[in-house]
């Protein structure tokens, strides 16, 4: 295990930028109080990262990948959420699935930001519940009291969207469209933009329900690729 992980961990320390680990700390607002508080960081740019879990994400069992998710630095983490999303993409295998669904449930920890929450949830989280009618699972996490279980759940919902289904996606929204932190107002807005890039009509239908209640970020994501008219209806809630 030790020998595999430090490979992966060595892979990465020399594509670190140290321009890049002064400015993500900044960037990922890691200081007190902030979303990020305490994250550390290598400097690794994302598509380098991408390279080093295409190189070891058949090299690297479960088992071995749940040191590297627990990792203090958050190009390791993110770099372990790439190995675990090959995983469940290259396997036809329902029960090697749902083993990689069950380590991404045990590991909610440590998907902790933005960054590797979106790059995962719906590859992973969203896919499977769509697959096998387990929306229970991002439900659950749509309750929680945790924001990044929350952004988990509306964000999974991407893979409805992709396949023309918009329930949860509206009751997730819904159910924490006034939460206080920006980062789930930007996600509801994003994934209402999605609903509407897939369905204009089902978006307009809910935004006349709701946008006068919604964050003004919120709504400003969501109605992004609209008519200019129309957007600036919205806005000026004349509608």
């Amino acid at each position: 295990m030790k020998n595999i992980i430090k490979e992966i961990q060595d892979a990465l320390a020399v594509l670190s930028i140290p321009e890049k680990a002064e400015f993500f700390p900044r960037f990922f607002k890691t200081g007190k109080g902030e979303y990020g508080e305490g994250d550390l960081f290598l400097g690794v740019k994302v598509p380098d990262q991408r390279s080093v879990a295409k190189e070891y994400y058949s090299k690297i069992n479960l088992k071995d990948l749940s040191s590297l998710i627990a990792s203090e630095y958050h190009e390791h983490r993110l770099t372990a959420i790439f190995i675990l999303v090959s995983k469940f993409e290259k396997t036809k295998d329902l029960e090697e699935k749902e083993q990689v669904v069950q380590f991404y449930l045990n590991h909610l920890p440590y998907i902790n930001n933005w960054d590797i929450v979106d790059s995962s949830c719906y590859k992973i989280l969203g896919r499977y519940a769509f697959e096998n009618q387990k929306e229970h699972l991002l439900r659950e996490l749509s309750e929680s009291e945790e924001m990044w279980h929350k952004r988990i759940a509306v964000v999974g919902t991407m893979h409805y969207i992709k396949k023309g289904s918009f329930d949860f996606t509206k009751e997730f929204v819904t159910r924490n469209l006034k939460h206080p932190h920006d980062l789930m107002h930007k996600a509801n807005g994003w994934l209402l933009r999605e609903m509407g890039n897939k369905n204009e009509g089902a978006l307009i239908s809910y935004l006349n329900l709701y946008y006068k209640e919604m964050p003004r970020t919120c709504l400003r994501y969501a109605i992004e690729k609209l008519d200019e008219d129309l957007r600036q209806d919205y806005l000026k809630g004349r509608i």
